[in-house]
Order: structure tokens, then C-alpha cells, then sequence
């Protein structure tokens, strides 16, 4: 009896140990899947969606530039007036305060140099430094317009009024958050399908989702006519914003069953 005993309880205790190695060894793989997705057959497919808006804001920059003497309050002032006259004609165009931006402001001397040829020898002359003859003052101002109808004439009065140059005059999207949403949800859409015909061509089954990766860009299309020569004896520029094309490439990874 206690043989019997012995050997029923020894083949338990085998019993158990085989259950315990085996749940430990499911276990063990089914941890190290779960933080390594690679572990997993499996194949990876991408696609691109695409979603074009018309843009919300257009934005450029215009800059006052003055050169003069070695006065620089004398600069200062004279720059000041006139990027102080050109401001409040953008804000009585319309745009807000917060939509003026102050980019920079420099101010640099300007330099003459002495065309004397050094020559290394004793007793030699020595050929006197860069001599400061004036100063130059720069500022610039980035604007940001969301009344499309205004633009050409903002453009055209910000010259009239005295910016040496006008320039970067781009087109975005106060928020690209929608469109964005549209292009992913295209670009996943076409990534879904493109993975069943591969599975199908494969003759295999798709298993869960291992991971996402995205990728995007913007790319804005617009056109710009008629600016240039002396901004007082021409119309205003016609301006066209055309469309802001958001395209969202995303790369999707299955596992294979």
C-alpha cells in the first residue's frame, strides 16, 4: 500500500512539474512577444493619405533698413518713425496685435578700410585699423493676415509706407489638426486594404496589429501676381492663396497567423 502511495504521489509531483515547466516556458514566450512585437512573423505595409484645404492665414515679413552716419540715435529715430508708421497701418488694415511680431533689430557700423599694403620688416609702417564711418539699422517684422482680401493692399501699403523690403510670404493653417485627422484616416484606410491583398497573394491569415509608424508633410501651393516696381504708382498685388495639400504616410505591422 505505501508503495502504491509512493508511486501514485510520485507521478503527481512529475505531473506537476510538467504543468508548472510548461506554463512557465507559455508564459516566458508569451512575455517576451508582448515586449518584442519582432519575435512575431510577421510583415509590415504603407501608404499615403492625402487632404487639401485652402489655407487660413497668410503671413510675410517686411523689414526697414537705414544708413546714415555715426549718429546712431539719429538712425534710431528715423527707423523707428517709420516702422512705428508702417505698424499702424497694418493694425488699421485689420490685423489684431497679436498677429505683429517683432523678428529682429539690428544695429551694425559700417567700416572703411585703409588700402595700405602691410610689409614685415623692421621699422616697417604699421597700416591703421578699420576706421567706423557709419551705422546700419535693421528691423524686421513678421505679419500674420487672416483677411485674405486684404492682402495685396497690406503688401503694396507697408511699401508705400516706407519697408525697404518685403519677403517669406508663405500660406498655413491656423489649425491643421482636421486635416491632418483626414489625411491619417486615408492613409491607415489604404494601409488596411493593401494588407489584406498582401495576406490574400500570400495565402496567409493576418493576426493582431504589432505597430503604427507615421510620417508627414505640408505642402503649400499658392501664386502671387503683379508685385514689384514703385509701390505708389502700381495697384495692389493680386494675391491667390490656392490650396494646402497635408499628406500623412503611415507604415502598419501584422503579425502573421
Amino acid at each position: 500500500m505505501n508503495n502504491k502511495l509512493k508511486n501514485y504521489l510520485g507521478i503527481v509531483i512529475i505531473a506537476a512539474i510538467l504543468i508548472l515547466s510548461f506554463a512557465a516556458v507559455s508564459y516566458v514566450n508569451s512575455y517576451a512577444r508582448s515586449i518584442q512585437p519582432s519575435a512575431f512573423r510577421s510583415f509590415s505595409v504603407s501608404a499615403e493619405g492625402k487632404a487639401a484645404v485652402v489655407p487660413d492665414v497668410a503671413q510675410f515679413s517686411f523689414s526697414i533698413i537705414t544708413e546714415g552716419g555715426e549718429d546712431v540715435a539719429v538712425l534710431q529715430k528715423e527707423n523707428t518713425e517709420k516702422s512705428n508708421k508702417i505698424i499702424e497701418f497694418v493694425k488699421s488694415s485689420g490685423v489684431e496685435k497679436k498677429d505683429i511680431k517683432t523678428q529682429m533689430y539690428n544695429v551694425e557700423p559700417r567700416y572703411q578700410y585703409s588700402e595700405c599694403v602691410p610689409v614685415i620688416r623692421e621699422n616697417s609702417k604699421v597700416c591703421p585699423p578699420p576706421e567706423i564711418v557709419g551705422y546700419t539699422i535693421n528691423q524686421s517684422v513678421l505679419v500674420k493676415v487672416r483677411n485674405f482680401e486684404k492682402i495685396g493692399d497690406i503688401l503694396a501699403g507697408v511699401v508705400k509706407n516706407g519697408a525697404n523690403s518685403v519677403s517669406q510670404l508663405s500660406f498655413t493653417l491656423d489649425d491643421p489638426t482636421s486635416v491632418q485627422d483626414q489625411a491619417r484616416n486615408e492613409a491607415i484606410r489604404r494601409a488596411i486594404e493593401k494588407a489584406k491583398g498582401v495576406a490574400k497573394a500570400g495565402n496567409f491569415r493576418i493576426g493582431r496589429l504589432l505597430s503604427i509608424e507615421e510620417g508627414g508633410g505640408y505642402y503649400p501651393v499658392y501664386a502671387l501676381k503683379g508685385f514689384g516696381g514703385e509701390a505708389a504708382a502700381l495697384p495692389s498685388p493680386t494675391i491667390e492663396p490656392g490650396s494646402q495639400e497635408t499628406t500623412v504616410s503611415v507604415i502598419l505591422r501584422y503579425e502573421i497567423k
